[in-house]
């Protein structure tokens, strides 16, 4: 298969119609779930579908582990070139590596403010013409409205769609709707949230906010934890 077939068959454009027509620029995006559920593969099974597509992506990352996120990157590349029988995969490869930077950082003392103008500096200073920032293993717990906010200010500012994860808690609830709780009181800043669950032996994926709709519906995709694809029910 070609890129630009592999492009228009991903299962990443039934994932954005679920979200009329994806986040959107100048917006966040954030994927929930209980630890272990998939949420970093989601993320980067996002920002490959980027790459595939010629855009650039920032992924900033909060693990201990540098190089951790790379090997996510190789390992979701290998299963969609094997599944998908990608031509020319050395080449296609080689290419999409040049439009990802990953920037690792400890949140520990360290203010959202500065993470974000490190990111900022990496775009204007470093010629790094991003189209998406992934942000991964960021803690809201230890986060301020403020720094919610701050993240919001500059997706707006700087033009670029964001998507991050949050990690609930066994203490963490959910209304009725399926909304996490913790997520209500930045519902203003965040223009997307997709739930992740084991059913069976899948992940499935739920919308609990679009926009600016609040009706739940199911994205009728999966995250397969064998391959770590998202794929079609």
């Amino acid at each position: 298969m070609v890129k630009s077939e592999l492009n228009n068959r991903s299962p990443l454009r039934i994932f954005e119609k679920s979200i009329n027509g994806g986040v959107g620029k100048g917006n966040i995006g954030v994927l929930a779930s209980r630890k272990g559920v998939g949420k970093t593969a989601c993320l980067v099974h996002i920002a490959m579908d980027k790459l595939f597509r010629g855009r650039h992506v920032i992924h900033v990352s909060f693990s201990s582990k540098v190089d951790h996120i790379a090997m996510w990157y190789e390992d979701i590349f290998k299963e969609i070139a094997k599944k998908r029988e990608l031509e020319d995969a050395v080449d296609v490869h080689d290419e999409i590596v040049k439009n990802r930077v990953i920037m690792n950082f400890n949140q520990d003392g360290l203010e959202t403010e500065r993470i974000l103008k490190s990111v900022s500096a990496m775009i204007e200073q470093g010629h790094f013409a991003a189209d998406a920032v992934i942000i991964d293993g960021y803690d809201f717990s230890k986060a301020s409205d403020n720094d919610i906010k701050a993240i919001h200010d500059f997706a707006v500012n700087t033009n670029l769609e964001i998507w991050t994860s949050v990690s609930l808690q066994k203490d963490d609830t959910f209304d009725a709707k399926g909304m996490p709780e913790i997520l209500k009181k930045y519902l203003d800043e965040i223009a997307v949230i997709v739930t992740l669950k084991y059913e069976g032996d899948y992940v499935h994926l739920n919308v609990v906010k679009d926009h600016d709709d609040l009706a739940p519906h199911e994205m009728t995709l999966k995250l397969d934890p064998k391959t770590l694809l998202i794929a079609e029910l």
